[in-house]
């Protein structure tokens, strides 16, 4: 959603709110951008990549302390001589992208409770290795810290700060909604959709969580350096667990999956707190901590009331344009493509497949080939082990005994990335999409692995070229599969069955030589079904080699070459759709059973 008008008087409004503002009415605007600022990576981290940290608050104590040790001459009396902002700046960046490069690879490979869980502990060890170094001032803190001073020009008056803070914070915006809009933003944002339709996709997903958790720790850092230069002052307390805490609930007030959710969570949190700690002494005739009590039960109504945070309702009253991705209106090169095997030329083969979990044996020495310019159908009963044949084909899942053979290698073993990049693809029985992202974008996660601009390219909007190619693709694919009018709708709001069609043209998006369908027609109406069919047969005559799985029967006999029939994990028969229509077996376990 692009909201071009609105950001520009919300820019106008900033430029001229010193003019206008108190110096009380200043501070609290500093405080605003530098807390929104560490927002935003929470922002990122969790509400776009779907991972909960409660560490953002320890990011901004490096960045902060690294600054004060640099530059008060009450820590290394280096004040005189290493007092460069920039080198201040440099340095916090460095160190906490260091420690949370160390901790990204410590905790990042857990996952549910355990990820919020390892951030706390590594939140806490750094809140205590803040209050017990002597040469860090202890829990006293270090409170000799000079002005900002920035090409000659001293920043020690609040209203000129509030400038630098806020044009970096305009900048930290811009730059993570060029990375979100992009093919590494596309990654990062398939992480919510499950990592496992991320990876077969072809991304990486280790490094999409390490690239949000570090710009995350980067924009920390930044906070952290000009939390410095606004206090004046730098001591542990800020920077501890109920830190991490309210930054969390500022991405969750103020809209967990926006950037600019950020900015109305931040100031909903301080203004709040500061209102109710004036409010409540006078109303409750004592004072206390009781604006913490009353804080809590406003976030959750306001949480049950905006689900989306606030953020949503502001959004609601905006004037709305459809969300558009970066689609070039001209003609642009297609993306090179792989060379493809020759009809006939065997594309995959499985010999002797078995997988047990414990004492179940879901699949049994199964075996089965498809060549190049064939449909094959693999159809049984409910739990025959056709799911699990499909991931063990798509190296979600490994065999216990048996081989795969994808154009004459051994994929055993293999990541889903990996064999995604050797040229087979996928659907899922259960759709898998981001319904919050558009019809268009959705399909480009397929081509991920067919692009290779990396971080700063997309942030700094430096991968037009690649970008434009990449979207034409989808397009492409999107009107090969009939959806063509539906590019920037969001995929949410698709019916079932174009969901399941939009998972088919993401899937050819990676130009691949196996295509598996896992239940296409499921949810299809007659006509869909016949264009679907349609399809698969277009693909059948490129050469394209397809293996299906799927209940519906008159769709399946009328479309494909060769059918294999499952019962128990085990083969039970395989052939021509009207051989295996007539055999006693098939006829007792699946068409002519309870099924």
């Amino acid at each position: 959603m692009k909201l071009r008008p609105a950001v520009l008087v919300f820019v106008a409004a900033l430029a001229v709110a010193p003019a206008l503002a108190s110096a009380y009415q200043m501070t609290l605007l500093n405080h605003i951008g530098i807390y929104a600022l560490t927002a935003l990576g929470v922002v990122l981290l969790t509400g776009v990549a779907g991972m909960t940290s409660f560490g953002q608050a320890a990011f901004v104590g490096l960045g902060a302390y690294t600054t004060a040790v640099l530059l008060a001459p009450s820590t290394l009396d280096l004040g005189a001589r290493v007092g460069s902002p920039w080198l201040a700046l440099g340095l916090g960046l460095l160190l906490t992208l260091a420690f949370a490069l160390v901790l990204g690879l410590l905790t990042l490979r857990l996952s549910g409770h355990y990820l919020p869980l390892g951030t706390i502990a590594w939140g806490i060890s750094l809140y205590s290795l803040f209050g017990t170094v002597e040469g860090l001032g202890g829990h006293t803190g270090i409170a000799d810290l000079p002005p900002l001073t920035l090409f000659g020009v001293s920043f020690a008056d609040t209203r000129r700060l509030y400038y630098v803070i806020w044009l970096v914070l305009l900048g930290a915006i811009w730059v993570t909604s060029n990375l979100l809009d992009s093919r590494t933003g596309r990654a990062i944002r398939a992480l919510k959709g499950g990592q496992e339709m991320a990876s077969s996709m072809g991304v990486n997903v280790f490094r999409a969580k390490m690239t949000a958790f570090l710009v995350a720790a980067a924009f920390a850092g930044v906070a952290g350096w000009l939390y410095a230069y606004n206090q004046r002052f730098v001591s542990p307390a800020p920077f501890g667990l109920n830190a991490g805490i309210d930054y969390l609930f500022m991405g969750l007030l103020g809209g967990i999956g926006s950037v600019w959710g950020a900015i109305v969570g931040a100031a909903s949190v301080i203004l709040l707190r500061e209102w109710l700690q004036d409010v409540l002494p006078h109303l409750l005739g004592r004072s206390g901590n009781f604006e913490s009590i009353v804080f809590g039960l406003l976030i959750v109504l306001v949480m049950q009331r905006w689900p989306g945070g606030l953020w949503s309702a502001v959004q609601a009253r905006l004037p709305r344009n459809r969300l558009r991705a970066r689609l070039s209106e001209q003609p642009v090169p297609e993306l090179p493509r792989r060379q493809p095997p020759r009809k006939g030329e065997r594309v995959l083969e499985v010999s002797g497949l078995t997988r047990r979990f414990g004492g179940l044996v879901a699949n049994k020495d199964m075996a089965l080939r498809v060549d190049a310019g064939e449909i094959l159908a693999v159809i049984g009963p409910n739990g025959a082990g056709k799911s699990t044949l499909f991931n063990l084909l798509s190296c979600v899942d490994t065999p216990n005994a048996g081989e795969i053979v994808f154009l004459g290698e051994r994929i055993n073993g293999y990541s889903p990335r990996k064999v995604a990049r050797a040229g087979l693809s996928r659907t899922f029985q259960h759709v898998k999409l981001l319904p919050r992202m558009t019809v268009l974008e959705n399909v480009a996660i397929g081509a991920h692995q067919r692009g290779h601009r990396g971080v700063f390219a997309s942030a700094l909007r430096l991968d037009g070229t690649e970008e434009a190619r990449l979207l034409a693709e989808a397009r492409r694919q999107l009107e090969r599969v009939g959806l063509g009018e539906y590019l920037h709708h969001e995929a949410g709001s698709l019916a079932l069955g174009q969901q399941r069609i939009l998972e088919i043209a993401r899937a050819l998006c990676a130009d691949p030589c196996l295509l598996l369908l896992d239940e296409p027609a499921a949810g299809l109406r007659h006509k869909e079904k016949q264009a679907l069919a349609e399809l698969l047969r277009k693909l059948r005559a490129e050469g394209m080699a397809v293996l299906l799985v799927e209940h519906d029967m008159d769709f399946v006999m009328g479309l494909v070459d060769r059918v294999v029939v499952m019962e128990f994990g085990q083969r039970i028969a395989e052939g021509l759709p009207e051989e295996v229509q007539r055999n006693p077996a098939v006829l007792e376990a699946y068409l002519g059973g309870a099924e």
